[in-house]
Protein backbone atom coordinates (compact mmCIF):
# COMPACT_ATOMS: atom_id res chain seq x y z
CA UNK A 1 0.00 0.00 0.00
CA UNK A 2 1.41 3.51 -0.58
CA UNK A 3 0.39 6.59 0.78
CA UNK A 4 -0.02 9.71 -1.32
CA UNK A 5 0.56 12.72 -0.71
CA UNK A 6 -1.08 15.63 -1.82
CA UNK A 7 1.56 18.57 -3.45
CA UNK A 8 0.95 21.63 -0.79
CA UNK A 9 2.05 25.64 -2.25
CA UNK A 10 5.68 25.57 -1.56
CA UNK A 11 5.79 28.28 1.33
CA UNK A 12 9.28 30.11 1.10
CA UNK A 13 11.14 32.06 3.80
CA UNK A 14 12.88 35.18 3.33
CA UNK A 15 14.81 35.54 6.49
CA UNK A 16 17.24 38.28 7.87
CA UNK A 17 17.78 40.98 10.60
CA UNK A 18 16.79 43.70 8.04
CA UNK A 19 17.59 46.65 9.87
CA UNK A 20 16.87 48.14 8.21
CA UNK A 21 14.85 46.70 5.09
CA UNK A 22 16.57 48.45 1.92
CA UNK A 23 15.43 48.28 -1.76
CA UNK A 24 17.83 44.97 -2.12
CA UNK A 25 15.37 42.80 0.12
CA UNK A 26 12.64 44.52 -1.26
CA UNK A 27 13.78 43.65 -4.57
CA UNK A 28 14.65 40.03 -3.60
CA UNK A 29 11.42 39.53 -1.78
CA UNK A 30 9.61 40.50 -5.28
CA UNK A 31 11.39 38.14 -7.17
CA UNK A 32 10.49 35.44 -4.46
CA UNK A 33 7.27 36.40 -4.64
CA UNK A 34 7.36 35.59 -8.64
CA UNK A 35 8.47 32.32 -7.97
CA UNK A 36 6.82 31.02 -4.94
CA UNK A 37 2.95 31.68 -4.39
CA UNK A 38 3.74 32.36 -0.52
CA UNK A 39 6.59 34.26 0.81
CA UNK A 40 7.70 35.07 4.59
CA UNK A 41 9.74 37.29 5.52
CA UNK A 42 11.24 36.62 8.57
CA UNK A 43 12.80 39.12 10.89
CA UNK A 44 15.04 37.49 13.13
CA UNK A 45 14.79 38.69 16.96
CA UNK A 46 18.40 38.66 18.11
CA UNK A 47 18.32 41.12 21.20
CA UNK A 48 22.35 40.54 21.44
CA UNK A 49 22.55 41.90 17.98
CA UNK A 50 22.03 45.56 19.00
CA UNK A 51 20.18 46.37 16.15
CA UNK A 52 18.87 49.95 15.84
CA UNK A 53 15.40 49.08 15.01
CA UNK A 54 13.43 46.74 17.21
CA UNK A 55 11.67 43.96 16.40
CA UNK A 56 8.23 45.80 16.25
CA UNK A 57 9.49 48.93 14.42
CA UNK A 58 10.80 46.72 11.91
CA UNK A 59 7.79 44.53 11.22
CA UNK A 60 5.40 47.75 11.39
CA UNK A 61 8.12 48.80 8.84
CA UNK A 62 7.42 45.96 6.25
CA UNK A 63 4.05 45.50 6.80
CA UNK A 64 3.72 49.30 5.42
CA UNK A 65 5.61 48.24 2.11
CA UNK A 66 3.48 44.83 1.23
CA UNK A 67 0.08 46.55 2.58
CA UNK A 68 -2.71 44.74 0.16
CA UNK A 69 -0.22 41.77 -0.62
CA UNK A 70 -1.60 38.19 0.24
CA UNK A 71 1.59 36.32 -0.68
CA UNK A 72 3.47 37.98 1.38
CA UNK A 73 3.32 37.89 5.41
CA UNK A 74 6.38 39.38 7.71
CA UNK A 75 6.46 38.23 11.12
CA UNK A 76 9.68 37.37 13.37
CA UNK A 77 11.28 34.78 14.54
CA UNK A 78 13.88 34.03 17.39
CA UNK A 79 16.14 30.82 18.01
CA UNK A 80 17.19 28.55 15.01
CA UNK A 81 15.46 29.13 11.15
CA UNK A 82 14.83 25.49 11.17
CA UNK A 83 12.50 25.46 14.35
CA UNK A 84 10.80 28.33 12.55
CA UNK A 85 10.30 26.36 8.95
CA UNK A 86 9.04 23.91 10.69
CA UNK A 87 6.28 25.97 13.00
CA UNK A 88 5.59 27.35 9.72
CA UNK A 89 5.15 24.42 7.07
CA UNK A 90 7.70 25.41 4.98
CA UNK A 91 10.90 24.03 3.59
CA UNK A 92 12.42 26.43 1.49
CA UNK A 93 14.84 28.96 2.33
CA UNK A 94 15.57 32.08 0.47
CA UNK A 95 18.54 33.95 0.76
CA UNK A 96 20.22 37.24 -1.38
CA UNK A 97 23.91 36.47 -2.72
CA UNK A 98 25.88 40.19 -3.33
CA UNK A 99 29.12 38.77 -4.05
CA UNK A 100 31.34 35.46 -3.89
CA UNK A 101 32.49 36.39 -0.15
CA UNK A 102 28.27 36.35 0.58
CA UNK A 103 28.11 32.60 -1.36
CA UNK A 104 30.85 31.43 1.21
CA UNK A 105 29.05 31.99 4.27
CA UNK A 106 25.31 31.02 3.01
CA UNK A 107 26.58 27.75 1.48
CA UNK A 108 27.75 27.14 4.53
CA UNK A 109 24.46 28.00 6.63
CA UNK A 110 22.44 25.99 3.82
CA UNK A 111 24.58 23.06 4.37
CA UNK A 112 23.89 23.56 8.33
CA UNK A 113 19.80 23.92 7.71
CA UNK A 114 19.92 20.51 5.61
CA UNK A 115 21.82 18.69 7.81
CA UNK A 116 19.23 20.13 11.12
CA UNK A 117 16.40 19.91 8.39
CA UNK A 118 16.94 17.36 5.77
CA UNK A 119 14.09 18.75 3.73
CA UNK A 120 15.02 22.93 4.07
CA UNK A 121 16.17 23.80 0.28
CA UNK A 122 18.15 27.43 -0.29
CA UNK A 123 17.32 29.47 -3.30
CA UNK A 124 19.91 31.65 -3.67
CA UNK A 125 18.84 34.90 -6.11
CA UNK A 126 21.01 37.64 -6.76
CA UNK A 127 19.86 41.59 -6.60
CA UNK A 128 19.45 43.51 -9.60
CA UNK A 129 22.88 44.94 -10.07
CA UNK A 130 22.15 48.68 -8.70
CA UNK A 131 21.66 46.92 -5.22
CA UNK A 132 24.99 44.64 -5.22
CA UNK A 133 26.79 47.30 -3.36
CA UNK A 134 23.87 48.17 -0.40
CA UNK A 135 23.86 46.83 2.54
CA UNK A 136 21.90 47.57 6.32
CA UNK A 137 24.93 48.47 7.56
CA UNK A 138 25.93 50.96 4.83
CA UNK A 139 22.66 52.80 4.57
CA UNK A 140 22.86 53.58 8.56
CA UNK A 141 26.82 54.84 7.62
CA UNK A 142 25.29 56.85 5.45
CA UNK A 143 22.33 58.57 7.47
CA UNK A 144 24.46 58.71 10.43
CA UNK A 145 26.92 60.96 8.16
CA UNK A 146 24.38 63.48 7.06
CA UNK A 147 23.81 61.06 3.51
CA UNK A 148 20.91 61.02 1.14
CA UNK A 149 19.57 57.45 1.07
CA UNK A 150 16.28 58.19 -1.08
CA UNK A 151 16.08 55.54 -3.37
CA UNK A 152 17.94 53.28 -1.81
CA UNK A 153 15.41 52.47 1.31
CA UNK A 154 11.43 52.60 1.30
CA UNK A 155 10.44 56.05 2.07
CA UNK A 156 9.12 55.52 5.35
CA UNK A 157 12.26 53.26 6.12
CA UNK A 158 14.37 56.70 5.58
CA UNK A 159 11.82 58.93 7.33
CA UNK A 160 12.34 56.50 10.10
CA UNK A 161 16.18 56.16 9.74
CA UNK A 162 16.12 60.26 9.62
CA UNK A 163 14.76 60.84 12.75
CA UNK A 164 16.48 57.84 14.50
CA UNK A 165 20.29 59.46 13.58
CA UNK A 166 19.13 63.07 14.01
CA UNK A 167 18.37 64.13 10.65
CA UNK A 168 16.10 66.24 9.13
CA UNK A 169 13.38 64.33 6.92
CA UNK A 170 13.00 65.72 3.16
CA UNK A 171 10.46 64.72 0.59
CA UNK A 172 11.43 62.28 -1.44
CA UNK A 173 13.51 63.06 -5.15
CA UNK A 174 11.12 60.97 -7.55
Amino acid sequence: MTISREPHPPVAVYPGSFDPIHLGHVAIVERAAKIFPKVIVAVLDNSAKGSLFSPAERLEMMKEIWAGDPSIEVCSFNGLLVNFLHEVGASIVIRGIRAVSDFEYEFMMALMNRHLYPDAETVFLTPREEFTYLSSRVVKEVVALGGDVTGLVPDPVRMRLEARLGKATHPPTR
